[in-house]
């Protein structure tokens, strides 16, 4: 080949080659993270959260499939384009980092669906159950045992996993876990969600291997009893919340009771919610404050202990023997307590923090939180999309990144100044450290949740103090002293540090404006949170304050979130209707909490619905329900269903063709067409429940976030 031949090889070739090169926008990233020192770690696990993440969103196998192909292919490429470029080293690395991790990511939680995915039963049954008890929880606030069953089903011989709820006075304390017992149940198959938006308890069930939940009929009989040599930990559970609760009585034991044990069944409902508005709910779940506690006071206290005996302390090194002593009190306080999402994420967290005190190396750091969070989901990655997960290690995210932020590292170094000075400055750091949890927390309670509590930090600033450093350590001490009956005191005291925190949430929820609700929030408004709040934490110095671009759009987006016009339940049964009044309407009147509490969520709203057959603006009769409803300058009229006589059908057809929108539990003839939409039981078949925007005419389906997954996939055909 001559040389001209050669040059014109060059010409055709590098224009190609700069095209994929993309020369002048990667030397800017390249230079964009050549010149920041971060940690690689914690966004490798990102991009594995955002592989689990996307394989909820996408819709079915191919699209998998295909996003574990892009992805591999993005690090294949950046690895053959750039491997002999060093320029190039920071951007190809980043490449092939994120795209295995993603494609690990999609990859790991397929194949856990695959693996631990329950098909739910078909339809509702009233059969007959000869099983075997593999878990049981008791829940005396609601007056039930929860009990969870696997046997084997006659029609289909298939094995089975079931939750059933049995009534107090039919809970034989022989009913533990490994008896054999017979019953009949009415099974239903795991509810989707009621609403868009709402709690999906189909998709934690099929995580969970749940076939069905359901209740008791009848009698229990009792065909083996369980072993009573075998004292497993949930025995131990119930055996020292029941003992806890013997000690102190009413909502503070209720209370002593979740924190010594994991037991959140005593708690009243009344309790629950004034925590939940006051920002609270956390110290009832335990997680990183109670483990943290344990394992504090156990390294303390075994370091101080240990240190008073002269021989072994210049023999071997105290810190390494106290990091073992209270890692084994942190593991096995985790798995008396259950060990649930956060509290297993709290424990992986303090070892690895016991570990860097025993070798001498920070304890607390942004590495430290990735590698637990990746501990979790090797063990669970399907709680990456719940709020337990996303809360917990939110708030640690945010705990670090603030500690370990320039400034506050100056406003907390050493200094000379007087002990108030000091105490002061601690005072405030805290205060300023529970804005910033719940400022992280937000988004996340309102997407899960639809309410926020706005004075929590103001009530965690006294209620995490009294918690940790008064009301676990009097909790301990008075068990420790009950082995030997000198307990009572301290339980004495433990209650009036339990009555106070009651006292505080229940203050602060009462207050005018507490809770702020919020109709269902966007994927896209949720993942510009999380991105923004990301890359606050992740990045360091003036850099990270680009985060704030993408909260702050993600903020004016939430804002502009409209609240939709027209609720209707998966069923049909249940519509709610918004912006007539200041309480919701709702077409029925209903005893179930569930329902309600669904309905106000989704809407934003609170307070007691209003049935629509006590408004003036709507005329119902047994069967039907007529309102008129004025929306962006148009009348909309709405015909609603309420009973199931059968009606003639040429007057249904009239009705159906003045209204624009009919709703109905059953199917409806063709015959019935309204000018807009007919959501009778055919449509919310395919769909589930609808969220209804007349202004822009918009109509969001359960469906449309579901997917062809296990958990709905029989629904959908």
């Amino acid at each position: 080949m001559g040389e001209g031949d050669a040059q014109g090889d060059a010409a055709v070739q590098r224009p190609w080659r700069k095209a994929l090169d993309l020369s002048s926008a990667l030397d800017g990233i390249e230079s964009f993270l050549g010149s920041r020192e971060f940690d690689r770690a914690p966004w490798l696990v990102v991009a594995l959260i955002g592989g689990i993440a996307l394989w909820f969103r996408l819709a079915g196998p191919w699209q998998w499939i295909a996003s574990i192909g892009v992805a591999l292919i993005a690090a294949l490429a950046a690895t053959a384009l750039w491997r002999d470029r060093p320029e190039r080293t920071n951007v190809r690395m980043a490449t092939v980092g994120f795209g295995l991790a993603i494609a690990l990511g999609v990859l790991l939680i397929w194949s856990r669906s695959a693996i631990v995915g329950a098909e739910p039963i078909e339809r509702p049954v009233l059969t007959s159950i000869d099983g075997r008890v593999l878990d049981r929880r008791d829940k005396p606030a609601q007056g039930r045992v929860r009990i969870t069953l696997a046997y084997r089903d006659a029609v289909s011989g298939s094995a089975r996993k079931v939750r059933i709820n049995v009534p107090l006075d039919h809970a034989d304390p022989a009913i533990d876990d490994g008896a054999r017992i017979r019953l009949r149940a009415r099974l239903m198959p795991p509810a989707p969600p009621m609403l868009p938006g709402a709690y999906d308890f189909a998709r934690t069930a099929w995580f969970g291997g749940l076939a069905a939940t359901g209740s008791l009929v009848g009698p229990i009989t009792v065909v083996e009893a369980a072993p009573r040599d075998d004292w497993g930990l949930d025995r131990v559970q119930r055996a020292l919340s029941a003992h806890v609760r013997g000690e102190l009585g009413g909502s503070a034991g209720a209370i002593a009771a979740a924190f010594a044990s994991g037991d959140r069944g005593a708690i009243s409902e009344a309790d629950e919610d004034a925590m939940r508005d006051a920002g609270l709910t956390h110290l009832l779940s335990i997680s990183g404050l109670h483990v943290s506690a344990v394992i504090a006071a156990a390294y303390i206290l075994a370091i101080r202990l240990l240190a008073l005996w002269p021989w072994f302390a210049l023999r071997v090194r105290l810190p390494l023997v106290a990091a073992s002593i209270a890692a084994v009190a942190g593991i096995g306080y985790t798995l008396l307590t259950g060990a649930e999402v956060p509290t297993v994420r709290s424990c992986a967290a303090a070892m690895l923090v016991l570990g860097a005190l025993a070798l001498g190396r920070e304890a607390l750091s942004l590495r430290m939180v990735a590698v637990a969070a990746a501990f979790v989901i090797a063990l669970w990655p399907e709680s990456v999309i719940g709020p337990s997960f996303q809360m917990s290690f939110s708030a640690v995210i945010a705990i670090v990144a603030l500690h370990q932020s320039a400034p506050v590292k100056r406003f907390l170094g050493p200094q000379e100044e007087t002990w108030r000075a000091k105490f002061a400055k601690r005072a405030l750091m805290l205060l300023v450290t529970g804005f910033v949890i719940e400022l992280a927390l937000m988004p996340i309670v309102l997407l899960h949740f639809h309410r926020a509590g706005i004075y929590g930090a103001f009530a965690n600033v006294v209620a995490i103090p009294l918690v940790t450093f008064v009301s676990m350590p009097l909790i301990a001490i008075a068990l420790t002293l009950d082995i030997v009956g000198l307990g009572a005191p301290a339980w004495w005291l433990a209650g009036q540090s339990l009555d106070l925190l009651l006292t505080i949430a229940h203050f602060t929820a009462a207050q005018p404006g507490s809770v702020k609700m919020m109709p269902q929030m966007s994927h896209l408004t949720f993942a510009l949170f999380a991105v923004g709040g990301l890359w606050l934490a992740l990045w360091h110095g003036r850099v990270r304050l680009l985060g704030l671009i993408p909260s702050a759009l993600a903020t004016v987006m939430l804002l502009h979130t409209p609240v939709p016009d027209i609720l209707v339940s998966g069923g049909g049964q249940h519509v709610g209707i918004t912006g007539e009044d200041e309480r919701l309407l709702v077409l029925r009147d209903t005893r179930s909490e569930f329902t309600r509490d669904n309905l106000l969520e989704l809407a934003g709203m609170d307070g007691d619905p209003l049935p629509l057959a006590q408004w003036p603006g709507a005329r119902c009769n047994p069967d039907f329900c007529v309102l008129t409803i004025e929306r962006a300058g148009r009348s909309w009229h709405l015909l609603m269903a309420r009973g199931r006589s059968m009606i003639e059908e040429r007057a249904l057809a009239a009705a159906c063709a003045r209204a624009d929108i009919v709703v109905a539990s059953r199917w409806l003839p063709r015959s019935c067409r309204p000018l807009w939409l007919k959501a009778d039981g055919r449509l919310l078949a395919r769909t589930g429940g609808l969220a209804i925007t007349l202004a822009d005419e918009q109509v969001h389906t359960v469906a449309q976030d579901q997917g062809n997954h296990g958990w709905w996939r029989d629904r959908g055909r």
